[in-house]
């Protein structure tokens, strides 16, 4: 929110549903794969057919334990499955099975770094920002609808049914943010989460993360709430951000003007930037819920909670910290590491086996990524094991080559999957560090540049690059540039 809003504050709840990384659907045997032909992985009990009972799938429970942990919330020894009830072609009972007053877990206290960004998205100041998280609780997710056709010709719709029955984790927070760019962090931070222990693959593209958020507006000195407009069907999280930032706009306007802004579910138009109207907003009691009558309570006991409790890995925050205190990163850096599991890991074994860990951390991010982006992939399945880098790395710091060449070598070795080593033979890359070698060449130089000689004397300090150049070129780029300056310069 810009500083122009004066006297005006945004007041933005987020819920995400994340799908659960389970091989079959929440009540039954279904794959819950992604990209199969439509209505492929369908069964009596995800179409809805009468007499086709639920089973829950125990994995997701397990899998819903673990991100309820991670997010820092309670999980609850007794919950209870309810019916939703509404009407939409993809959703084939007409009611979706999900949890209400008695969610899975509950009363979670998170606490993120964010950060406010200038123009161009560069983040500064990070600050911590706990934020309340009312419940995540289990659900089935509903199926998909397709429409194609162009404004002034004929529409089509269809009903994609595979993905109804997948297993979500929905999370819902409390109305804590004040800026569309903590709600980014927000999101990008249980993302990373869900990620790391294993609870979902969130991955936004494929639809196995979605994030809606609640935005209303009001004077800063105001205690209670005005009408909230639900954004829907947030596929980016860059998209997410706009959209809450063009609705905060947009309502402090219509407050301004007199407008009434309407409770109601708004989607966002990336190609005009702007929101417009789905429907008018549902609340609970439109829902009509009331318990799932097939399905028992669904009770865990304190065994199971700490069992998954035991399992957690080392969890990303904490991650950060120890990589800013054992290795001396700073806080930037070492997020961007822990961005990524896999890449996390890699660093780690890279900046113990070469001894350098600031060093390690600067080729990992940019030299590295560059090269694991392009191709698309992710530290894991980077051809350069993090042993080799390190090795490179060694050399530059022993003076065996210099950074420039460590840069020619990087992309060879993921191309070739040779090693520093070996490249470096084959070329005849390694620097020249023998002060007598290289004092020979400096006086090689010197006697076929004899007038430049006499002006460096005379105070011509630029000469200095020209020299320098000249026995580069003469040891055909292997003598260390720095040894190369310091004996130039003491000889002259």
């Amino acid at each position: 929110m810009s500083d122009s809003n004066n006297g005006w504050e945004a007041v933005i709840g987020m819920e995400i549903h994340a799908q659960l990384a389970t091989d079959t659907k929440i009540f039954c045997r279904c794959a819950a794969s992604f990209g199969d032909e439509p209505n492929s992985n369908t069964c009596p009990v995800c179409l809805g057919l009468p007499g086709a009972l639920p089973v829950l799938n125990s994995k997701a429970v397990e899998l819903g334990a673990r991100a309820a942990l991670a997010l820092g919330l309670t999980v609850n020894e007794t919950s209870i499955f309810a019916r939703k009830n509404y009407f939409y072609p993809d959703l084939p009972k007409g009611y979706q099975i999900s949890q209400y007053d008695r969610p899975f877990s509950s009363d979670g206290k998170l606490t993120i770094m964010t950060a406010e960004r200038d123009e161009g998205g560069h983040a500064k100041d990070w600050q911590p920002m706990t934020i309340g998280i009312v419940r995540l609780h289990l659900e089935e997710d509903a199926g998909k609808n397709v429409h194609e056709g162009l404004p002034d010709t004929d529409k089509y719709s269809y009903v994609d049914l595979n993905r109804a029955g997948t297993p979500l984790a929905e999370i819902v927070t409390d109305p804590d943010f004040r800026s569309s760019w903590q709600a980014y962090d927000y999101v990008n931070h249980v993302r990373r989460a869900l990620q790391w222990v294993g609870a979902s693959d969130a991955d936004m593209e494929k639809g196995n993360l979605r994030c809606e958020a609640n935005v209303s507006v009001r004077k800063k000195d105001e205690d209670g709430f005005r009408n909230k407009v639900e954004l829907k069907n947030l596929n980016s999280v860059r998209f997410m951000q706009k959209a809450i930032e063009y609705e905060i706009d947009r309502q402090i306007k219509a407050h301004e003007s007199g407008e009434e802004v309407h409770q109601e579910t708004r989607l966002w138009d990336e190609k005009n930037g702007m929101t417009r109207v789905m429907r008018s907003k549902e609340d609970a009691h439109d829902y009509r819920y009331f318990p799932e009558p097939d399905l028992q309570p669904l009770v865990v006991s304190s065994e199971f909670i700490e069992q998954r409790r035991a399992e957690l890995p080392e969890l990303p925050d904490e991650m950060i910290s120890r990589f800013t205190e054992e290795y001396g990163l700073g806080f930037a850096d070492a997020s961007q590491l822990v961005s990524d599991s896999s890449l996390a890991d890699y660093y780690e074994v890279a900046a113990k086996a070469s001894g350098d860990p600031k060093s390690t951390a600067n080729w990992i991010l940019s030299e590295l990524l560059r090269e694991l982006n392009n191709s698309g992939r992710s530290a894991a399945d980077s051809p350069v094991k993090a042993e080799s880098l390190a090795e490179l790395i060694a050399f530059i710091s022993d003076g065996k080559i210099s950074g420039k060449q460590g840069k020619e070598i990087l992309p060879e070795m993921f191309e070739t999957g040779k090693s520093a080593k070996e490249i470096i033979n084959e070329k005849g890359m390694e620097q020249i560090s023998d002060r007598g070698a290289i004092e020979k060449i400096v006086e090689d130089v010197f006697a076929a540049n004899p007038e430049q000689v006499e002006q460096f004397i005379g105070g011509n300090d630029r000469l200095a690059g020209f020299f320098v150049g000249q026995v580069m070129k003469a040891s055909k780029g292997t003598a260390n540039p720095q040894l190369v300056n310091e004996i130039i310069r003491s000889k002259l």
